[in-house]
């Protein structure tokens, strides 16, 4: 099977931030491993040397990498290529794709990842438009555009049952019949990033570092760790570890939005709160994350995926989350909460009691079991022939 998986990269300057690459990364060679011949095109190579790839413009903005498609590209690349699949990571680009597979005179078959997703659900099922792609009031349009990309795909794949919820139920509202061509193919799980509980060295005395290695984008809800994070350490027996992973980012994104820079300040501000970078190093990122006591999730409304969640899961660290979208699917029922008193007694005692702490570490590492690349793989494959 010859794959061409078409990636977006807003930011090819730190792509140990951008979840997107970092997937496609683990997931080309699994791919390959398992007898598929991958092409990546994209801003900036992932996979390894059995991995064809084809170099694109980075889009500049978000809003561009889902509006301005290049079809004269695609072409010549489907052509070139003559691949039996595309894969659209954006899926807002997959009507473009149809439309470049046609004019390219390919019967391959179109899959389109829902990466991301620009709404949500509330419990009472009102449908909201994700805030981070509604500037200037794009959100409805970009939430059509993700509808015709729907609509346009063989394959519709989602990472989790949250989100295949929440794309089918919005497909309904859009008159967009999904039919049988919905698939949960779940994110796989960086084997760097994991490490058995039982290999944990002893913490011994001092305080615990609860760890938050999340983008601090305003719409993940940093603003309502923030005031978490003073709740957290006002008793002196947590310390919290911020992970900067954007350091410098480009003009272009700034000017979008630049709340990670305010978020960032406000968090350094606060006592034992240590904010640190990785610098785009695995390995570094690894040592960070080893030398913490638990994680904590984002409090973002429409979060169908976090990998950084998983990260903290497969190094053994327990996570403690607000009861929302795809964490409450995924996350132990003992470590949600639904409020901040909820959330500081979960630290505390993760902080102090070493049983409760073993039992969740090795629950933590085992949910991310799944997630090996070798196992996302056979199901990519499955759900793609």
């Amino acid at each position: 099977m010859r794959v061409l998986y078409l990636l977006n990269i807003s930011n090819p300057d730190q792509l140990s931030a951008d979840s997107g690459w970092i997937f496609a990364d683990l997931l080309a060679p699994a791919l390959a491993d398992a007898g598929a011949q991958v092409t990546v095109a994209a801003p900036a190579a992932a996979g390894d040397a059995r991995c064809g790839f084809h170099r694109t413009k980075v889009p500049g903005t978000k809003y561009r990498a889902r509006f301005s498609a290049d079809i004269d590209e695609l072409v010549a690349l489907i052509r070139a290529e003559r691949p039996d699949v595309v894969v659209a990571n954006q899926i807002e680009e997959a009507p473009a794709v149809r439309a470049a597979l046609l004019e390219a005179g390919s019967d391959a078959l179109l899959a389109g990842y829902c990466h991301y997703l620009p709404f949500s659900f509330t419990e009472g099922g009102q449908l909201l438009l994700d805030p981070s792609l509604n500037d200037r009031g794009l959100g409805r349009p970009v939430l059509l555009a993700f509808a015709a990309g729907l609509a346009a795909c063989d394959r519709v794949m989602v990472h989790s049952s949250t989100a295949a919820s929440w794309t089918s139920a919005a497909a309904a509202r859009m008159t967009v019949d999904l039919g049988d061509r919905l698939r949960v193919v779940p994110a796989p799980r960086d084997e760097r990033l994991v490490r058995d509980p039982a290999d944990r060295p002893d913490d011994g005395l001092g305080e615990a570092i609860g760890v938050y290695n999340h983008r601090l984008y305003a719409h993940y809800g940093t603003g309502e760790f923030v005031d978490l994070a003073r709740d957290l350490v006002a008793s002196g027996k947590v310390r919290l570890r911020v992970m900067d992973l954007f350091g410098q980012r480009r003009a272009e994104r700034k000017g979008l939005d630049d709340s990670p820079d305010e978020m960032r300040d406000q968090l350094a501000a606060l006592p034992h709160v240590q904010v640190v970078s990785d610098r785009g190093d695995r390995v570094r990122y690894k040592n960070l994350l080893a030398g913490a006591r638990f994680g904590i999730a984002p409090f973002r409304p429409g979060c169908p995926w976090s990998m950084s969640v998983i990260d903290c899961q497969g190094m053994g660290l327990p996570v403690i989350s607000p009861r929302l979208g795809w964490l409450a699917e995924h996350i132990d029922p003992e470590l949600c909460f639904t409020t901040p008193a909820e959330a500081v007694a979960l630290a505390e005692r993760l902080a102090s009691d070493d049983e409760f702490h073993a039992v969740h570490a090795k629950r933590a590492h085992a949910s991310t079991t799944d997630f090996a690349p070798a196992l996302v793989a056979a199901r990519y494959l499955e759900a793609i022939s």
